[in-house]
């Protein structure tokens, strides 16, 4: 039995050395030039150029226009009768973590997805077969105020997290309103197992986020006094660090996007209120399922939506909904994206987009602003990603018919010029190292395992890190 636990560990070790040196080689042989001859390109930001050529170099679009010369040995790809567009920006998601949910307190600003980033998560790769390129990886919504979240880019085959960051990326971080927040905090005690905590109540979320955003402004005056007062006197001890109130602090000083999960049109503008009231600005409502009621005052806010295209009535408090959500937003001057919040979903952001069309009937450039240039404004990266311009990152989508059709699939995504999908090259199953013939009893599920140990003498190794 230990010789058989010992060569399931040497089996494991040797596949995961083999895979790491494996996309060690590939890192290693990555090229980011490119030339796209040929397309029909939707710029979205300065219309739709047909039989246009797009030239990447360095992993930035370097020139746009007709019979474009590339320098000798750059990749060149026929794109005669294909549509090419920026790469898809999802708003809010969650593939790509380990963990979610710090749950223990109604505010825990402190905690980052940074820190739970896996490279190995199968859902990169097949949202980069959706077009996808850039996602923002979002803390869950048990908290009033939770934890700071991750952009990144879908680099499908680095095994380092940082090599996923979108460098330069404004920090952000999850709010919650609503049953999420109540249900996980106060009404946790209902049964008497374990004592509930404020907020039970959705009066009790608002009381949360003043308290929160008092106890950190008289923070940040504690340590200007400090800091004032350490000139004249060097010796001076100063206040005790607390990383919860930096952070809260820091949205406070504008340095921080507040990203809140959101229903009700009441919850929406209280919010509004609070943050008024503590000078804060920097907003995107997500899901804002009842933005419609409230798209003047988003609009005048200077607060942004990202909302599902017609996700709802899952819960009683998104009962109130319609698809015509995002024309309404958007025709009142609300910076509006579709997101997905699934890792299934992604990988059809382009229909969620076109769905405006048949409810609102939002232009292609509108509707596809949705998904790009748009969810890159909420996300503070709009002069790198989001549109075809000369200057932003090579983050591309070539599809074989306008994506907006409902016939439309995506044929080969680019991240910073670095082809990551190919669909003339995608295997039957993409995961790595399946067995499809194996029982499904073989097979012991761990949420954020390394592996799934067999019951035989030695290991398939599925997908590492892969979360259920």
């Amino acid at each position: 039995m230990i010789f058989k636990r010992l060569s399931l560990f040497s089996g494991l070790v040797m596949t995961l050395g083999l895979f790491s040196a494996s996309l060690s080689s590939a890192q290693s042989n990555v090229v980011n030039d490119v030339l796209i001859r040929g397309a029909t390109v939707l710029t979205i930001t300065n219309g739709t150029l047909q039989n246009t050529d797009v030239l990447v170099q360095d992993g930035v679009i370097t020139a746009i226009g007709t019979d474009l010369r590339a320098p000798g040995g750059i990749k060149t790809i026929d794109a005669d009768g294909q549509y090419l567009m920026p790469g898809i920006v999802d708003a809010h998601s969650h593939i790509a973590l380990s963990s979610v949910n710090e749950g223990s307190s109604p505010v825990t600003s402190e905690v980052t997805m940074e820190d739970v980033v896996n490279p190995y998560h199968i859902g990169i790769y097949r949202a980069l077969a959706g077009g996808v390129t850039t996602s923002h990886l979002m803390h869950g919504s048990a908290n009033v105020i939770g934890g700071q979240n991750e952009t990144i880019k879908l680099r499908w085959g680095m095994i380092n997290p940082d090599d996923l960051r979108f460098k330069g990326a404004p920090r952000t971080i999850k709010f919650a309103l609503g049953e999420n927040p109540t249900r996980n905090h106060g009404r946790r005690g209902s049964s008497g197992s374990q004592p509930g905590i404020r907020p039970s109540s959705r009066m009790g979320v608002e009381a949360v986020l003043r308290d929160a955003f008092s106890e950190a402004r008289n923070y940040m005056r504690e340590w200007a006094d400090y800091e004032s007062a350490k000139l004249n006197h060097p010796r001076q001890t100063s206040p005790p660090y607390n990383e919860r109130l930096e952070v809260i602090a820091d949205i406070m000083r504008g340095e921080i996007l507040v990203h809140c999960h959101s229903y009700r049109a009441d919850e929406i503008l209280m919010l509004m209120r609070v943050l008024e009231d503590f000078g804060v600005h920097n907003i995107t409502f997500q899901h804002a399922n009842e933005g419609f009621k409230v798209a003047p005052e988003l609009a005048a806010f200077g607060a942004g939506a990202s909302v599902f295209a017609d996700w709802w009535s899952y819960k009683f408090e998104v009962y109130y909904s319609t698809a015509y959500n995002a024309t309404i937003l958007t025709r009142n001057g609300v910076v509006t994206s579709i997101n997905s919040d699934s890792g299934e979903l992604n990988r059809h952001l382009y229909h969620e987009a076109a769905k405006t069309q048949r409810y609102g009937d939002l232009s292609d450039d509108e509707a596809l602003s949705l998904i790009t240039i748009n969810p890159a404004m909420q996300l503070g990266i709009a002069d790198r990603v989001g549109s075809i311009e000369v200057g932003k990152d090579g983050d591309l989508v070539l599809f074989d018919k306008h994506p907006l059709s409902v016939y439309a699939i995506a044929q080969k995504t680019f991240v910073d010029g670095v082809q990551y999908f190919d669909r003339e090259t995608d295997r039957d199953d993409q995961r790595l190292r399946v067995d499809p013939s194996a029982k499904l009893d073989t097979y012991m599920e761990q949420e954020t395992g390394v592996h799934r140990f067999v019951k035989s003498e030695y290991v398939t190794l599925d997908i590492l890190f892969e979360q259920n």
